[in-house]
């Protein structure tokens, strides 16, 4: 599996949680955010796979997140690290 086919998988996490409304806004942001970092296509993959992590490890600490959501998160993270 190539890192662009696993990058589409790990947006798909990401879209998960920016459509979930249980969700708190500012998480939903956050993988908003991530997202548009995973696709800097002229950035290094592993420059994009640290921005990324830094950002989800953030939110996955953040108190007001659901525990299906904090989930969501480390599943996206564990995904990360395949590509770095």
């Amino acid at each position: 599996m190539s890192n662009d086919d696993k990058i589409e998988q790990i947006v798909d996490g990401l879209n998960m949680i920016s459509e979930d409304n249980s969700i708190p806004r500012n998480i939903r942001r956050g993988a908003d955010e991530v997202k548009q970092i995973l696709h800097k296509s002229g950035d290094p993959i592993d420059l994009r796979v640290a921005s990324a992590t830094s950002i989800l490890d953030d939110l996955a600490n953040d108190p007001n997140i659901p525990l299906h959501g904090r989930t969501l998160i480390w599943n996206i993270m564990s995904r990360l690290e395949e590509l770095a």
